[in-house]
């Protein structure tokens, strides 16, 4: 039998192409295939990294129970995979959860290669000293369930990270302002690494106020 293959979670710019590691450029250049989350947008982002003649696969929430069985086959018969998102480290808020777990469970080494991330980036360029925090991720779509998570989260008394599709950012700081109210302290981060980036800090009326965009990919701290 063939040496197990091997699946690299593989880490990828959240904005800044040069933020791409050594390590990751290596691993990618070197597998037999990269998964990706939507093939245009995966081959968009490999070809800023000069990431050529690599098979692409398909894996999201759609067929990831199907496309698992045939990538662990893959890996089982010798081939390296790399597992990629379009931005961030991988199934942090994406698909590939059950893959890992079927590869686990299949006597495969499953390899994490850290890199460029919302979480870690904002945590960094706080102004206080961080010992313990909650990360609330995104909340759920319908306005009454937010609410609620927004309430469960307030009476946990530590910090909140909190993430949202760009066009819910200006609606997720009216519902923090209602359910922990105006004067409530928060640092928001959009547009993490581009050339556009801004952090906003101050109370959550005074940074709802101060916005220059309504949409922008972004990370909530509240504290």
């Amino acid at each position: 039998m063939p040496p197990l293959g091997h699946l690299y979670i593989v880490a990828m710019p959240i904005g800044n192409t040069l933020d791409i590691t050594l390590r990751a450029l290596k691993v990618l250049s070197e597998v037999d295939a990269i998964i990706c989350e939507e093939l245009r947008q995966g081959s968009r982002l490999l070809k800023k990294l000069d990431i050529t003649a690599r098979e692409l696969i398909v894996l999201n929430e759609h067929n990831e129970s199907t496309q698992a069985a045939e990538i662990v086959s893959r890996l089982l018969n010798g081939q390296s995979i790399a597992l990629i998102s379009d931005c961030g480290t991988p199934v942090f808020a994406d698909p590939g959860h059950f893959l890992i777990r079927q590869a686990i469970q299949a006597g495969l080494d499953v390899t994490p290669v850290p890199g460029p991330s919302s979480l870690s980036a904002i945590l960094s360029i706080l102004d206080f000293k961080l010992e313990k925090f909650v990360f609330g991720g995104f909340l759920p779509r319908t306005p009454v369930q937010r609410n609620q998570e927004l309430k469960r989260l307030r009476s946990l008394n530590m910090p909140i990270i909190l993430m949202d599709t760009p066009y819910r950012m200006v609606t997720l700081l009216d519902e923090v302002s209602r359910v922990f109210g105006k004067k409530q302290h928060v640092t928001l981060a959009c547009n993490l690494t581009m050339s556009d980036e801004k952090i906003y800090r101050g109370s959550v009326l005074d940074v709802r106020n101060n916005l220059k965009t309504r949409k922008a990919e972004f990370v909530l701290v509240i504290h």
